[in-house]
């Protein structure tokens, strides 16, 4: 019997080869598993989409801060922004809109033009400054804001945009600075040139109470919302709905230095006068911005 250890000694060498290859093919089937693994899904929206435009990097702490109060998302598809579409803003300020409207329109192969404060000699410094630092920064990178369209809005300004090429025209918390200087009706007119048939405007702007007198300069800075559908109609435009996205009812809407005294002006003293350390600023925080309507008005077809 010799020939038993020989024989055991085969046998535990085929046993290990075959256990060995065995690992091996189990090592080759992990290796695959691993590799046909899908990748894990990219954090945050779709790059492109509105809600990617409005949680952007590139928007500062401090505006992404105000989004509870203008909501932004609601507001925008309320009125059927869309991608490709060509967007006119009225005095888009320092560019709180712009910096969600350029870069999702960017994206879309849209367009986003900017109707500025009036420039030339006799131009207010101040919104000559904030033209010139508008046009600064929205220029300034064509890889996120693509390449904006700039025009001007005024008294004596031509069209903002070619005629009838706007598929969007927006008036954003503006239309009280514009009865203050005598060119509300240049504003509905110049916006219904700009629209194509079935074109859009959208308003968003600080209300008066229906029980309130309208003042015709909007001094307090707020506006009757029957006020701002006579303008509308007037100019040739069709009411097609009202939200009440933006509504406030905190907003007492009698304070000191009218709506400005609200966040996010937060004044303490008549515009233009030193602020007053004495101030008692906690009941108007406390209100956040002011009571909005929004309203959505159509160029007929």
């Amino acid at each position: 019997m010799a020939y038993l250890p020989a024989i055991q000694s085969r046998v535990s060498r085929r046993t290990m080869l075959t256990g060995a290859a065995a690992l091996t093919l189990v090592g080759c089937g992990r290796g695959e598993d691993r590799k046909s693994e899908a990748p894990p899904a990219p954090q945050g929206p779709p790059e492109g989409s509105l809600e990617w435009a409005i949680a952007g990097a590139w928007r500062s702490a401090q505006d992404k801060a105000r989004d509870p109060w203008r909501h932004p998302m609601e507001t925008l598809r309320f009125f059927g922004l869309q991608p490709r579409m060509t967007a006119v803003e009225f005095w888009p300020g320092s560019g709180w809109y712009t910096e969600i409207l350029a870069p999702y329109l960017a994206k879309g192969a849209g367009a986003y033009v900017a109707a500025l404060f009036p420039e030339g000699p006799t131009a207010d410094p101040a919104q000559a400054a904030l033209n010139a630092a508008f046009r600064a920064r929205f220029s300034s990178d064509r890889r996120l804001y693509g390449e904006p369209q700039f025009s001007t809005f005024g008294a004596t300004s031509g069209p903002v945009a070619a005629a009838g090429t706007a598929d969007m025209v927006l008036f954003m918390r503006t239309l009280h600075g514009w009865m203050a200087a005598g060119i509300a009706e240049k504003a509905f007119a110049d916006a219904y040139a700009a629209l194509k048939p079935g074109g859009v405007l959208g308003v968003e702007q600080h209300r008066l109470g229906p029980e309130e007198d309208q003042d015709p300069v909007a001094a307090n800075g707020y506006v009757q919302e029957a006020f701002v559908r006579q303008l509308a109609a007037e100019a040739g435009f069709v009411f097609v709905a009202a939200s009440e996205v933006n509504a406030n009812a905190e907003d007492t809407k009698d304070h000191p230095f009218g709506v400005d005294t609200l966040p996010p002006m937060r004044l303490t003293a008549p515009r233009g006068e030193p602020a007053d350390p004495t101030f008692d600023r906690a009941p108007y925080d406390k209100i956040g911005e002011s009571d909005r309507m929004t309203l959505k008005f159509r160029k007929p077809v």
